[in-house]
């Protein structure tokens, strides 16, 4: 018996859980007819109008299966207008297609102005150009730090030279001693020397030699702001009136863009402290060790704080975890006689000096409990 051939399409396996697909139904297989129908008239149309016109049209691909296209189908002569190729088709044709160049920035970005940081300066304000504002007096004028056009570098170091004498008033910028009336002349207020420092004796008002500051440290040294403050107990506004305590300027070691530090003449913090403020030494030990002992006491009690609160919420967290558990039998408080539980009688509660939270104690088993009264 000859065996059947398969038939084409073949059947489609049943998929358990879907349908299969129903037949076509004569009235669909018509109306598809129909519809190819029209698509051909009008692509015929299309194409007779097309050649009045005189264009070209492009092949149409009739190419079976397996068969390979010709040459000219894919050529980029005849590139179809809904071509997305993003290359321009002229740089194309010439063979000088670059990539980069091509590439157009978006449109948010379009005018980024590159700018060069070297050439700004920092007004505080923002950074602005020496040409954006030719007028500007501010950005024209020459900084202070930085070496003048017209000078050359030797005259430069020469110039900072005389600058750092004249501000230490040494050197050539030392006054002159009067041979006349030696009265006049100003002494070392420890040895009698006439070659004093005369940067302190303007800052400080203390005419003292170099060799007496580095032979009297606790009396000639400096002392910084934070020193004073804890040291002597003194308060900002004192530090910083000149008439009663005046300080010398100096950069930060610790930091250049901090702010300056401020150093003051020990004697005279200390004549300040002892004579004005406080009257002795002894009131300032005094006002210093209860200023430690307050301190210390804040601390404890802050500590207290938290430890209270802390057994609070550990109270409360653990009476939760035995509720949870089954353990617990009522509320908080309530009385238990079921059961051979013992049940608590409690006394009046009692103020404990420590904590200053009322404790009062079962009478029978000793058991103490903190109370707490809103």
């Amino acid at each position: 018996m000859a065996t059947e051939r398969p038939s084409t399409p073949p059947a489609v396996a049943a998929v358990p859980g879907v349908l299969p697909r129903s037949p076509l139904t004569p009235e669909q297989t018509k109306k598809i007819e129909i519809n190819r129908l029209k698509a051909k008239a009008l692509r015929d149309q299309r194409e007779a109008e097309a050649r009045k016109q005189g264009e070209s049209l492009p092949a149409v691909n009739n190419l079976v299966a397996g068969q390979k296209r010709a040459h000219s189908s894919i050529s980029s002569s005849n590139v179809p207008a809904t071509s997305r190729d993003g290359r321009n088709a002229h740089v194309v044709k010439n063979g000088g297609f670059r990539p980069l160049d091509e590439i157009q920035p978006a449109r948010n970005f379009a005018k980024y102005v590159e700018y060069d940081f070297s050439k700004m300066n920092d007004t505080k304000g923002g950074f602005m150009t020496v040409e954006d504002d030719p007028h500007n007096k501010a950005l024209h004028a020459p900084s202070a730090d930085e070496k003048p056009a017209h000078m050359t570098l030797k005259e430069w170091e020469r110039h900072q030279l005389l600058k750092s004498l004249r501000e230490q008033r040494a050197g050539p910028f030392e006054p002159g001693l009067s041979v006349l009336s030696k009265d006049a002349n100003k002494v070392c207020r420890e040895c009698g020397s006439l070659e004093i420092d005369w940067k302190w004796e303007d800052v400080f008002g203390c005419a003292v030699c170099n060799a007496c500051k580095d032979k009297h440290p606790d009396k000639y040294s400096l002392l910084t702001k934070t020193e004073a403050k804890e040291d002597y107990l003194l308060t900002d506004p004192e530090l910083k009136d000149d008439e009663l305590l005046p300080h010398l300027e100096r950069p930060n070691p610790h930091k250049s863009t901090w702010n300056n530090m401020m150093l003051y003449l020990r004697y005279q913090v200390e004549e300040y402290a002892f004579t004005k403020k406080w009257g002795s030494a002894e009131a300032l030990d005094e006002a210093f060790e209860a200023r430690e002992a307050d301190k210390k006491k804040r601390k404890q009690d802050k500590f207290k704080s938290k430890l209270q609160e802390l057994k609070k919420k550990t109270r409360v967290e653990a009476y939760r975890r035995s509720r949870q558990a089954g353990g617990g039998g009522g509320e908080f408080g309530d009385d238990i006689d079921r059961g051979g539980k013992h049940i608590h009688v409690w006394g009046r509660a009692v103020e404990n000096e420590e904590t200053g939270i009322g404790v009062k104690s079962c009478v029978e088993c000793g058991m103490e409990v903190e109370e707490l009264e809103f």
